[in-house]
C-alpha cells in the first residue's frame, strides 16, 4: 500500500472510531439523563413510561416501561386530532343547517324554523372571532330569512342537536372540572365555545365577598351560588361547579383584590337551547316575530321522527372552520372542547351517530389497522378523563404513522415548539432543546407528559413520549428532569 493509501486508511479508521465513540457517548449521556429522571426520589412511587425511537432506522434510542398504559392528560389529544385529520381530511368543515317546516304566505311562515346541528364547534368561538363579533353569524341568519321574505314565524324556533346524543360529558370526567370552561362537554350544537363569561367585582380586603356583575351570554333560569372570596392572590383561583344541563352553578375559591370586573369562564349548561335563545333575540331585534318562542329538542321533548323530510325546505347552510385550522388551535392551545368535538365529528360522518362513544370506536378502529393497540384505552378526546390509558409505545407508533402520512406537514405544524410557541413556550427555553423539540404536552394534578418529535443537531428525527403520573414534588421539578433528557437528545 502506498503512502497516500495508508493515509486514507488511517482517516477511515479514525472516522469510524470517532463515529462509534460519539454514538456511545451520546447513548451514555442519554441513559445518564434517563437514569437521573427515573431514579429521582420524587418518582419513587410514580408511574413512568418513556420511549424514544429513531424514525429513520426504527431503532429504540432509550426506553423505560414503554408498554405501561397511563393517563397522559392533554397529550391524548394527539389521538383525536391525528385520527380526525386522516379520516375527515384537512379541508373538512362541519355544517349547521337551517330548515323551514311549513309554508310562507304574505311574509308569514306558518310552521317552524329548525336549526339542525352538525357538531360545529366553531360557531361564535372566541378563537375564530374578534371580541364583539361572536354573534355575527346569527345576524347573517336573520338577514337571510328577511331576504327570503319571512317577516313573521307563526310557530317555533327549534334547535336540534339530537344526532350527537345528550350524554353531556365523556366517561371519567371529574365533578371539579365540569362547571369550568375547560370542562365544557361536546354537543351537536355548540355556541360561544359552550362557555359562559362571569364578571366579578372583588373587594378591597382579604376575605371580602365578591359580587357577580355580569354573565355573558345571558342564560335563562341560571341560578348562581357565589361563594368566591376576595384574597391577596394574583390570578384566578376560583372554580365553578355544575353538571351538564343543570342551571345550578356554584362558585368557590378566590379572586384578586380590587377588580371591577374580573372575568371567570364556566361551562354553558345547555348549548342546544342557548343557540335557539340567542337566535330568537336577534330575530326579535330585526323585527321578525316568533309566535311560540325558542325551543330545543332535548329540553322540550320534541319528537324528531320524520324531520327534514316531507314539508321541510333547506334554507341555508352555515359552514364551520376548516379542520386543519381547528386542529392547529386544538394542539397549540390545548382546547378540550375542540378535541372532544373532533371525536364526535368522526362518529357522525362515519356512522351518522355523533356521540363520543361512536367517535371513539371509529378512532380505535382506525389506529388498530396501523399498529398494535393492545393496552390502549381511549375514554375521551381531550385527555381530561383519568380513565384513559396510553403508553409511550402507543404515542411513538402514532407519531411513526403520521410521519409517513401525506397530512404530515399539517399535523406537525399544529405542535407547539419548545421555547417558542403554545403550551411549550417555557419548555427548554434558552436551552439545547429550544426549537428542536416539537410536541404536545399534558398536565393534570400529578400528571406530566409530552409526546412529539426531536430534530437533533446531527439531523436525525426522533419520535418520543414521556408520561409521568402520581409523582411527589412539584410540576416544575418534574419538568426540569424532563428538560434535561430532552436537551441531551436534541444535541445528538
Amino acid at each position: 500500500m502506498n503512502k497516500r493509501g495508508m493515509k486514507l486508511l488511517i482517516f477511515i479508521v479514525f472516522y469510524i472510531l470517532g463515529s462509534f465513540f460519539n454514538k456511545v457517548s451520546s447513548q451514555s449521556e442519554s441513559y445518564a439523563a434517563l437514569k437521573n429522571l427515573v431514579q429521582s426520589s420524587e418518582f419513587q412511587s410514580a408511574g413512568i413510561s418513556i420511549l424514544v425511537t429513531d424514525l429513520s432506522s426504527g431503532s429504540r434510542v432509550i426506553e423505560y416501561n414503554p408498554y405501561l398504559s397511563l393517563p397522559p392528560a392533554s397529550t391524548a389529544k394527539l389521538f383525536s386530532t391525528a385520527a380526525a385529520l386522516e379520516i375527515l381530511g384537512a379541508d373538512y368543515r362541519p355544517k349547521t343547517r337551517i330548515y323551514q317546516e311549513g309554508y310562507v304566505r304574505d311574509s308569514v311562515l306558518y310552521g317552524n324554523i329548525w336549526i339542525r346541528g352538525g357538531g360545529d364547534i366553531t360557531l361564535g368561538s372566541r378563537f375564530f372571532n374578534e371580541a364583539g363579533k361572536e354573534v355575527d353569524f346569527l345576524e347573517n341568519w336573520a338577514d337571510s330569512l328577511k331576504k327570503m321574505g319571512i317577516k313573521k314565524i307563526d310557530g317555533q324556533l327549534i334547535s336540534d342537536g339530537s344526532a350527537f346524543g345528550y350524554a353531556g360529558i365523556p366517561d371519567g370526567w371529574s365533578w371539579v372540572d365540569m362547571g369550568n370552561y375547560y370542562g365544557a362537554g361536546p354537543s351537536g350544537i355548540c355556541i360561544f365555545d359552550n362557555s359562559i363569561r362571569f364578571g366579578f367585582k372583588t373587594g378591597s380586603s382579604a376575605g371580602a365577598p365578591t359580587k357577580l356583575n355580569s354573565c355573558y351570554p345571558e342564560v335563562p333560569e341560571l341560578n348562581f351560588h357565589n361563594y368566591i372570596r376576595s384574597e391577596n392572590v394574583f390570578d384566578d383561583n376560583s372554580y365553578i361547579y355544575g353538571g351538564p344541563f343543570s342551571y345550578e352553578r356554584f362558585g368557590t375559591g378566590s379572586l384578586p383584590l380590587n377588580r371591577s370586573n374580573f372575568v371567570v369562564r364556566g361551562s354553558l349548561p345547555d348549548p342546544e337551547y342557548q343557540l335557539a335563545c340567542e337566535l330568537f333575540k336577534v330575530l326579535t331585534k330585526k323585527g321578525i316575530q316568533v309566535s311560540n318562542g325558542a325551543k330545543a329538542v332535548r329540553r322540550d321533548h320534541i319528537n324528531t321522527e320524520n324531520i327534514y323530510k316531507i314539508g321541510f325546505t333547506l334554507l341555508l347552510t352555515q359552514q364551520g372552520e376548516k379542520l386543519s385550522d381547528i386542529i392547529k388551535l386544538t394542539n397549540m392551545r390545548s382546547i378540550n372542547l375542540f378535541a372532544e368535538g373532533l371525536v364526535c365529528l368522526v362518529g357522525y360522518e362515519k356512522t351518522g351517530n355523533g356521540s363520543t362513544e361512536s367517535g371513539l370506536k371509529e378512532i380505535e378502529k382506525y389506529w388498530s389497522n396501523h399498529f398494535n393497540t393492545k393496552g390502549l384505552f381511549l375514554k375521551d378526546g381531550s385527555g381530561l378523563s383519568r380513565s384513559n390509558g396510553i403508553s409511550a409505545y402507543h404515542f411513538c407508533e402514532l407519531l411513526r404513522i403520521t410521519n409517513k402520512s401525506s397530512s404530515r406537514n399539517t399535523f406537525e405544524s399544529s405542535f407547539p415548539v419548545a421555547g417558542k410557541s403554545g403550551t411549550l413556550f417555557n419548555l427548554c427555553r434558552g436551552q439545547a432543546g429550544q426549537g428542536r423539540v416539537v410536541a404536545k404536552s399534558g398536565t393534570m394534578a400529578r400528571i406530566k407528559s409530552y409526546a412529539g418529535f426531536i430534530n437533533t443537531k446531527s439531523g436525525k428525527k426522533l419520535a418520543f413520549a414521556i408520561i409521568l403520573t402520581n409523582y411527589s414534588g412539584s410540576n416544575s421539578n418534574a419538568v426540569a428532569k424532563i428538560e434535561a433528557l430532552l436537551n441531551v437528545l436534541a444535541v445528538q
